[in-house]
């Protein structure tokens, strides 16, 4: 495996970071089940859940179309990297290799929210799983999203399934199985 360390260190621009973290409750169906989920994402990030609306009629779920089934919340910064110790934590520090997309992002569950730590069961709201999906990238991404002068990012800038597997794994103690 090729150590990437000695190229970080050559060039920062080449150092991978976590751009963003995204906390997903899908809850299937509108009202007060949906309710309790904002709830528990707005006190475990401290932010205020987006609601997301369903794409299609499924009449087997009894959901319709436009109708709100989950919750999520898109973490940025320091909020991100406080939030990802907690997911981690909650799953042991061990992530497949099988979770990292071939631009380095990955994304794990957790069955129950309240193995988060510092989080009390409250038998008021239940039980929540979650998806946490982590975006990684470089410096430099901006041009790819700004308004004037928006540019295409070449694939040699992009962060590689090895090297985000690498990073997380310095800098979050994580083990890759």
């Amino acid at each position: 495996m090729v150590s990437y360390e000695k190229k970080w260190a050559k060039n920062p621009m080449l150092k991978p970071r976590i751009a963003k973290v995204t906390v997903n409750i899908g809850v299937g169906g509108s009202g007060d089940r949906l309710q309790k989920a904002a709830k528990v994402l707005e006190t475990l990030t401290r932010q205020k859940p987006v609601p997301r609306k369903a794409r299609r009629t499924i009449k087997e779920f009894g959901i319709h179309r436009g109708e709100n089934i989950a919750v999520m919340v898109t973490l940025r910064g320091k909020k991100a990297i406080d939030f990802l110790n907690k997911a981690l934590d909650a799953v042991g520090r061990r992530i497949k290799a099988s979770s990292f997309d071939k631009f380095g992002n990955f994304a794990l569950g957790i069955k129950e929210h309240i193995s988060i730590p510092g989080v009390k069961y409250d038998p008021e709201i239940g039980i929540f799983g979650m998806d946490v999906c982590v975006t990684i990238e470089r410096p430099g991404f901006r041009v790819m999203r700004r308004r004037r002068a928006r540019s295409h990012i070449p694939l040699r800038h992009r962060v590689s399934k090895e090297e985000a597997i690498e990073f997380i794994s310095k800098e979050f103690g994580v083990t890759i199985i």
